[in-house]
């Protein structure tokens, strides 16, 4: 479990294709990665990846993680799009005690939302994204999204789209801050509208 706080920005060193559909991926971070321990989860973008490797370096060359994503994976996220290069937004889980400054994120995304429109509004960025219909009836204003692992608040929903404001620390310290109208970014919607939604579905 996660909190859509971001902690890292790194970046795809590699992104490779195995036989068997999985794509085996190289993630440059500037975590302690000596603490971090193989099977650790760690939120990359939004998806929840196991740590499969990870390598400290002298300093001279980036320390590194290693993890694989599945061909379901690969077909719910924009991890299909990933290359050399590609920033990636990384926050390690939750640990009792921790402050829970974000919201509730599982790291299981939901599916893709597009970015329609980014423009200056006051000291942040204007965000308006549009979502498939199955997920945006479980999109609400003033509720929380989690847009490639950021917590956000939705300030307003119109039929298929929804916006959300970007302040000046997310847009820093987050792959945000770079984002264009046509850009792609992993949806998770909150869990609590998840679960509500399928026991209505039956009541």
């Amino acid at each position: 479990m996660f909190t859509g706080i971001i902690t890292d920005l790194g970046r795809v060193l590699a992104a490779e294709t195995a036989p068997s559909g999985d794509l085996g991926l190289k993630i440059a971070c500037h975590y302690d990665v000596a603490k971090l321990a193989a099977g650790a989860s760690i939120a990359c973008s939004g998806v929840c990846l196991t740590l499969r490797e990870r390598r400290a370096t002298d300093g001279k060359e980036p320390s590194w993680l290693a993890f694989e994503a599945s061909a379901e994976t690969r077909a719910r996220t924009t991890i299909a799009r990933w290359r050399s290069g590609t920033a990636v937004n990384l926050e390690q889980a939750l640990r009792v005690g921790d402050e829970l400054g974000g919201h509730f994120v599982m790291g299981h995304v939901d599916g893709i939302a597009r970015v329609v429109d980014v423009a200056p509004e006051g000291g942040s960025l204007r965000m308006i994204l549009e979502a498939p219909a199955a997920l945006m009836r479980l999109v609400a204003a003033k509720g929380s999204v989690a847009l490639d692992g950021v917590s956000l608040t939705v300030n307003e929903i119109d039929g298929n789209r929804f916006g959300v404001n970007i302040v000046d620390h997310t847009r820093n310290a987050t792959t945000l801050g770079s984002i264009a109208a046509g850009d792609e970014v992993n949806l998770e919607v909150d869990a609590l509208a998840r679960y509500v939604a399928r026991a209505n579905e039956g009541a």
